[in-house]
């Protein structure tokens, strides 16, 4: 392990932005802030490396750190003129965690660490407030007792509601008629006298020794050895591992842990604490946006505790209507940090300016004002919407700030997901209960549900929810996953809730302050126009609501939603994108609707199209379930004969649709069981309409049944003993294709034989499929091209895909089920143990959603190898999961795929992702030839 401590302050820093695997995101920003010249409290950075020894010596500081780190306190202490454990020039600090990428509200901060009765009280002579010095202390003692001492934070929130219902009796406020939540708007923190706030500390101290058994510690050195090792603890903690997992950040990273100077944004009106954005981070707009809060810490303003103001006046580069008195932009414009000071204000815009122009991406900040003077505490790329992520990415293209190549690897594909979110129908009907902030787009309904936990569960049970908080905490992360939107009583544009929305693609709503929650129910006031409250009324657990979150406005009941419309900008990248990557993306298709789609959303060709999902109208399954269940081949032939117009019906429209491109089209492949029904009552309804005694249709479910379905009678191996059913198919194929040639369109066919493991199987069903297209040409007097392919979904396959060959025009990988036998997982039992072994490190992902590379991704290549050597130029592609994930698109661009398939909505995804693939591929082989 190299060096523990690097320290920042005085204008010069030990590390820089470039080092943020070992000093974290927070540190690497603040040194290079640092560096710049910009306001920053002083501090210093124990690395990520002190984190990962931290758990590799069972949670014991490697020796000499902490000698390293009282020598850096003492480099503060020389800078400051101050004294760590001295109250007549006490020096506080602040203790963060900091990981190279960023996770808020995930670990833990502990602010104004140093504070004992003795410090307390010089700090109130130093600072001349009394109040001031009682209130960082008491935040102090709940917030190291929650995180370091593990005592419950409900047992300091319960002392602090006393602490606040005598002061309202001390103020006249008739506290016995409110909730918590409305008590705590009429009875502020800043209304607590230091009378009350000495006794509450008292209280705080006497819950520590009776939940501990031990006294608030009161060594600052004791306090600071706590918090560092709380902050690598927090690292592990649960709400961090699900971040991790649902952001693909791996646990052997670590995280670094910032010591820094305490300044104090809660010392009077002329102080304050904000969050900033140099551009806004749900639209990505190019403005100035955030929101602060004078007389207050941090802590404030990302907790939600308070609604926020905003930075700018309207009109300016501000949030119009964030924060305040909603609708009442005068009120806002007076609050505001540049109404409120012009000149922190305008070095405030100064600095982000700076900032953007420095890291050339949209910049995430923290700032505190202590007595009019300016400090930043953190600078880093900002979290923003997919939305946000594609018009910052090309206006900064535009702007001459990055390339094009750069603008198309700053998008994460998988958040092009949210621009396909829908939106409210704004001509269906809906009732208004509230409006609050426009936290994060897209519409969302689901039953209201009050807790994390009870979220999850429903979730799990298949319905839809809306998570309702008075503000969400870091704990909330797993309901916050689970719901389909968020919807807070407090908190601001940059609390908890709207952050984590953002990054998780949810439709959100915060600062919702017309709605009070409290014991398992939400009050609703209703307003007049004019804003005069009129009625109040109770939503309940289980009401059905919907959110807007593009803007902030909450509605009784399920409200239509419209499709996505695409920004222009989204369709500039998608441009950029198409003329830098090589994988063609098609997609999974079984209808001409799903066509229609894949091609608007820019798809090449189809590259699976399903026909056993063609079978399961109320018009068809009766014949299909007739064919299935006829004596000999004569009863099958006429039933598949009342299917084939059917067939053909699809197939027509489908090559209409996909005019010129390519579809891919597979012949049946499950087991015949899956079409017959399997409870009593099912089989009872058949039996009548069919005119077949019931206990014959159970016969027959009970010959059709298989121990192992998967790996049984499917997929060619139906050709096999019943060939008429794939004669049927590819009559329907080749007869919708000569139809829609007639008609002067372009048509494609590739027919698939799925499950192939032989060259026999594929000769057999190749010489059935050119035997009936013979006989449709000579019918139709027409001829058209129709290619010959198999899937390669079995071990054996992969190995023998020369043989393959000799038979196979083109593969396509069906990774699902090559996934499945190469690895003898069934995808459908997997859920019971997966989680274990990604867990463990067994996984470093679900092998179902990112291709096991080592292992499948193995077969994958031998399959490319083996095949093309048989036959040179032999199409290659991928109709799995796999096709639409970013990961394991990159994989098939460096393995030389000819194309991926997806979901029609996944189709922009890939797209991204293949460009991203192949920028990254040109990257390792070095800079490109120029002219």
């Amino acid at each position: 392990m190299g060096r523990s401590i690097y320290f920042f302050g005085g204008g010069q820093a030990d590390g820089d932005a470039q080092q943020k695997e070992l000093l974290g995101g927070k540190g690497a920003g603040l040194a290079e802030m640092t560096r710049l010249g910009i306001p920053v409290p002083p501090g210093f950075t124990v690395t990520t490396e002190v984190c990962n020894a931290y758990y590799a010596a069972g949670k014991a500081l490697p020796a000499g750190v902490e000698d390293e780190i009282r020598a850096a306190i003492g480099r503060l202490e020389s800078l400051l003129d101050a004294r760590f454990g001295s109250p007549e020039a006490p020096l506080l600090v602040s203790v963060r965690s900091g990981a190279r990428a960023s996770m808020p509200g995930m670990m833990d901060t502990i602010l104004n660490l140093g504070l004992n009765d003795e410090i307390a009280r010089g700090l109130a002579e130093r600072t001349g407030s009394e109040r001031f010095a009682l209130d960082a202390y008491r935040r102090f003692i709940l917030t190291y007792a929650d995180i370091v001492l593990g005592v419950p934070r409900d047992r300091f929130e319960e002392a602090l509601g006393r602490a606040r219902e005598q002061a309202a009796a001390r103020l006249g406020v008739d506290a016995t008629r409110l909730n918590a939540a409305e008590l705590e708007r009429k009875v502020p923190d800043s209304l607590l006298d230091p009378e009350s706030l000495a006794a509450l500390i008292q209280r705080q101290k006497d819950i520590v020794l009776g939940a501990t058994g031990r006294p608030f510690p009161d060594d600052p050195y004791a306090q600071l050895w706590g918090a560092i090792r709380a902050v690598f603890d927090s690292w592990k903690n649960h709400r961090a591992q699900v971040y991790r997992k649902m952001h693909d950040i791996p646990e052997a990273w670590g995280t670094a842990c910032n010591v820094q100077a305490m300044v104090f944004g809660n010392l009077g009106d002329d102080s304050g604490t904000g969050v900033a954005f140099t551009r806004d981070p749900s639209t990505g707009e190019r403005r100035f946006y955030g929101e602060w809060l004078p007389n207050a810490q941090g802590e404030d303003v990302v907790a939600g505790v308070r609604t926020p103001h905003p930075l700018s006046k309207s009109g300016t580069g501000g949030v119009s209507g964030a924060g305040g008195v909603s609708g009442a932009g005068g009120v806002d414009d007076a609050c505001s940090l540049e109404a409120q000071m012009p000149d922190v204000y305008a070095e405030l815009v100064e600095v982000q300016a700076t900032l953007e122009r420095h890291f050339r991406d949209m910049q995430d900040l923290e700032f505190t004002i202590q007595q009019k003077k300016l400090f930043l505490l953190q600078c880093r790329t900002g979290k923003r919407t997919g939305r946000a992520a594609v018009r910052i990415a090309v206006e900064m293209a535009k702007e001459g700030l990055i390339s094009q190549r750069e603008a198309i690897l700053r998008v994460e594909p998988g958040s092009i997901d949210q621009l396909l979110h829908p939106s409210i129908d704004p001509s269906a009907p809906k009732k208004l209960l509230a409006r609050g902030l426009p936290a994060s787009p897209g519409a969302a309904t689901g039953q209201v549900v009050f807790s994390a936990d009870e979220a999850e569960r429903r979730a799990g049970q298949g319905k839809a929810v809306i998570l309702v908080r008075s503000e969400t905490s870091p704990e909330d992360i797993h309901g916050m996953k689970a719901a389909r939107g968020i919807l807070t009583a407090r908190g601001g544009m940059t609390s908890h809730a709207a952050v984590v929305a953002r990054g998780m693609g949810k439709s959100c709503v915060a600062g919702c302050s017309a709605i009070s929650v409290s014991q398992g129910q939400m009050a609703v006031t209703l307003y007049d126009d004019h804003g005069h409250p009129t009625d109040t009324i109770t939503v309940k657990a289980g009401d059905l609501i919907t959110l807007d979150g593009g803007t902030g406005t909450v509605y009784l009941g399920a409200v239509p939603t419209v499709p996505a419309a695409l920004s222009g900008e989204f369709e500039e990248l998608m441009v950029w994108a198409d003329a830098v990557r090589r994988l063609r993306v098609r997609s999974n298709a079984d209808t001409p609707h799903d066509a229609r789609t894949a091609r608007n959303f820019g798809a090449e060709g189809i590259g699976l199209c399903r026909t056993e999902h063609m079978f399961f109208d109320e018009e068809r399954i009766q014949a299909m379930r007739e064919m299935i269940l006829a004596d000999g081949e004569a009863g099958r032939r006429r039933a598949l004969a009342k299917l084939l117009p059917f067939q053909r019906g699809d197939f027509v429209g489908v090559f209409r649709e996909m005019a010129g491109l390519p579809v891919t089209i597979r012949l049946l492949d499950p087991p015949l069981h899956e079409f017959l029904p399997q409870d009593e009552a099912q089989l009872h309804q058949l039996s009548k309409a069919m005119g077949v005694p019931a206990q014959d249709l159970s016969r027959k479910n009970e010959e059709l049944a298989e121990y192992n379905p998967m790996l049984g009678h499917r997929g060619c191996r139906l050709a096999i003993t019943s060939p008429e059913i794939y004669e049927m198919q590819a009559r329907a194929i080749v007869e919708a294709a000569c139809e829609v040639a007639a008609a002067g369109i372009e048509v494609e066919p590739e027919i698939m034989i799925p499950l192939s493991m032989t060259r026999r199987e594929l000769a057999i069903t190749r010489a059935l499929v050119e035997a009936v297209a013979e006989k449709v040409f000579a019918e139709k007097g027409r001829r058209v091209d129709v290619r010959f392919g198999t899937m390669i979904e079995l071990p054996r396959a992969a190995l023998v895909a020369g043989e393959l060959a000799e038979e196979a025009e083109f593969f396509s990988f069906g990774t699902n089920d090559l996934t499945q036998t190469a690895l003898g997982i069934s995808r459908d039992d997997a859920g019971r143990f997966l989680g274990a072994y990604v867990e463990a490190g067994i996984f470093a992902k679900d092998p179902f959603q990112s291709l096991d590379a080592a292992g499948v991704g193995e077969l994958v290549e031998i399959g490319r190898d083996r095949g093309r050597a048989a036959r040179p130029g032999l199409k290659l592609g991928v109709c799995g999961e796999h096709g639409g994930d970013p990961s394991s698109i990159a994989f098939f661009e460096r393995a030389g795929l000819d194309y991926v398939s997806c979901s029609p909505f996944r189709v922009p995804v890939a797209r991204l992702a293949a460009a991203q693939a192949a920028l990254a591929a040109e990257s390792s082989r070095g800079p490109r030839a120029t002219d």
